[in-house]
């Protein structure tokens, strides 16, 4: 029998066809028996609506559990947590090297020290030409700007031709901290011949071209400087050219900074740490500020995309770290609002213009910039790696699809791949090999529980139609004792003047006097009689279809 042939493929299992939650699988080797790599493990953020109680959102990786003797690597292409989150909680079950840029790995080795995991199994790498070596795969860290330092696109190559995953990137040549995008480093990756570049999708619809974060400092300046009372500024945490571009149009006003939100501390000492931020402005402590003339101070705090324990939040509702909003404060976003934060972020606003303090967003574009190539951008890039194929990725499938049609439109293959879909990228023709069930795993607390474990839908549903306990006695000849007792919650107390717990104990009581012996001793069948019961009292009383707990407790004869 003659051996397999061997293949490259392509996988992701978080990123494509969503924008959040990035995992991608690249495999070479005889089919069914590749080597692996993954590139990011990151996760993506809960809503009350869909996922209530839950803290954060990974990837599902049961497909790579199952063949952790094939993963070679997790290679990380910069530290956004949909693209790093996920490494402290699934390290455990991966236990795999992994590898990142200086700054990235700083983070990596926090993730996992906060997980009480070996920090060594994070390893820095150089920028490209370095590269590492895993299995069949030769890795290297291709400088790109982005909105947090140090990000990377991954030259990856194998014995069937270079791949490029872009990662994140945007086109800036004055991003103010880390490297600016270097087309000339770009062309000689690609000089070679690339199979397929693999690539960031988020801002395909945006038809002009990308700006620099070096124009957003200019219209800082003159806004902090004309502000009154105290100023206070939420961008996302890991733009550490934001944060200091917005230290430095404070100082530039005459006033001290502090930086709330333990994100933004991380952050910062991770940067300065690595080398990056060596003239940050010199920042006060929280309990310091508290003591200054309010016209004299600048906060910088986390919380942009409304999220409720974030400082943003907390200052809305009331007094955080001793600080507290006041008529004639200025809070400014600086930052965009992701799709499907905008209820949050809208409450946190309408909360400060009721204690009369004036928000300042982006709506005129003044003051922020995207982290994410444009559509001419993407053009620009297409035409410097001038790959066979490109794959979009790190969008949602509207994104993908508009990629993969420009791509096509500029005489190249673009081919739409989401989640689950395997690609075989072998020769100049890729195509579809199989498809991958994919899910999430929810970090709800401190456990991990599968996207069908049952949890989440519980939650929902007791949310949505309330909850009833049901508690009865049955003695050792299978008889009812006495009544049942009832208790409701999330449901309304009373129905037409009678308490509703009164009604359901009512019926269930006529219900109860006619179960034979039979249906007594068999708790499925009691059960689901009870369920019954408690639901058309409910239905008919306050129309609701609650979930129901029977607690049946059986005596015996001593």
């Amino acid at each position: 029998m003659s051996a397999k042939r061997e293949r490259l493929i392509y996988l992701p299992l978080g990123g494509a066809g969503e924008i959040g939650m990035n995992a991608y699988v690249y495999g070479y080797g005889p089919e069914g028996k590749e080597r692996l790599i993954l590139v990011d493990l990151g996760i993506a953020f809960p809503d009350m609506d869909t996922t209530p109680g839950i803290d954060v959102i990974l990837p599902d990786i049961a497909w790579l559990k199952d063949r952790l003797d094939r993963l070679e690597a997790v290679f990380v292409t910069h530290g956004h947590e949909d693209h790093l989150g996920g490494v402290g909680h699934l390290y455990p079950q991966l236990k795999k090297p992994v590898y990142a840029r200086k700054f990235t790995a700083n983070l990596a080795r926090r993730k996992l020290a906060e997980k009480g995991q070996d920090q060594n199994a994070v390893t820095t790498v150089g920028p490209w030409p370095e590269t590492v070596e895993a299995g069949p795969f030769t890795v290297g860290f291709l400088p790109v700007s982005h909105s947090i330092p140090e990000s990377a696109a991954l030259v990856i190559d194998t014995p069937a031709g270079r791949i490029i995953h872009s990662g994140d990137f945007k086109l800036d040549a004055d991003p103010i901290v880390g490297e600016a995008f270097d087309p000339d480093l770009w062309a000689e990756a690609a000089k070679p011949g690339v199979l397929a570049l693999v690539c960031d999708s988020t801002n395909v619809f945006s038809r002009h071209p990308g700006r620099s974060e070096s124009q957003v400092a200019p219209n800082l300046v003159p806004l902090v400087k004309d502000a009154t009372g105290m100023f206070v500024a939420t961008t996302f945490a890991s733009n550490v050219a934001r944060l200091k571009s917005l230290a430095d149009a404070g100082v530039a006003a005459g006033r001290s900074i502090c930086l709330m939100g333990r994100a933004m501390r991380r952050m910062t000492e991770a940067a300065s740490e690595e080398g990056l931020l060596n003239d940050f402005p010199r920042t006060v402590s929280p309990e310091d500020a508290a003591s200054l003339p309010r016209e004299n101070l600048m906060l910088i705090v986390t919380g942009s995309q409304g999220e409720r324990r974030a400082a943003s939040a907390q200052l809305s509702r009331g007094k955080y770290f001793g600080m507290e909003m006041k008529e004639g404060d200025t809070f400014l976003f600086s930052s965009k609002t992701i799709p499907g934060n905008e209820k949050e972020v809208a409450r946190i606003m309408n909360n400060f213009s009721e204690m009369g303090v004036d928000v300042v967003t982006d709506d005129d574009g003044l003051y922020h910039v995207s982290g994410h190539a444009n559509r001419p951008d993407l053009e620009t890039v297409h035409g410097i790696v001038n790959p066979q194929t490109v794959i979009p990725m790190h969008g949602e499938h509207r994104h993908l699809r508009e990629h993969a049609k420009l791509a096509e439109s500029l005489g190249r293959t673009g081919v739409v791949a989401p989640n689950g879909t395997m690609l075989e990228l072998s020769g100049n023709a890729p195509r579809i090999v199989d498809h991958v069930e994919t899910g999430r795993t929810y970090l709800d607390g401190m456990a991990l529980v599968g996207q069908f474990d049952g949890v989440v839908r519980d939650r929902l549903r007791m949310a949505l139609n309330g909850h009833v306990v049901v508690a009865l006695m049955i003695d050792d000849d299978d008889a009812v004792m006495e009544d049942s007792w009832v208790d409701i919650r999330g449901l309304p107390d009373a129905a037409n003047g009678a308490p509703l717990a009164d009604l359901m104990e009512q019926h269930l009581a006529g219900v109860l006097s006619r179960v034979d012996s039979r249906t007594a001793d068999d708790d499925e069948k009691l059960e689901d009689l009870i369920t019954k019961g408690v639901r058309k009292v409910a239905q008919d009383e306050v129309g609701k279809r609650p979930e129901v707990t029977v607690l049946i407790t059986r005596l015996t004869a001593d």
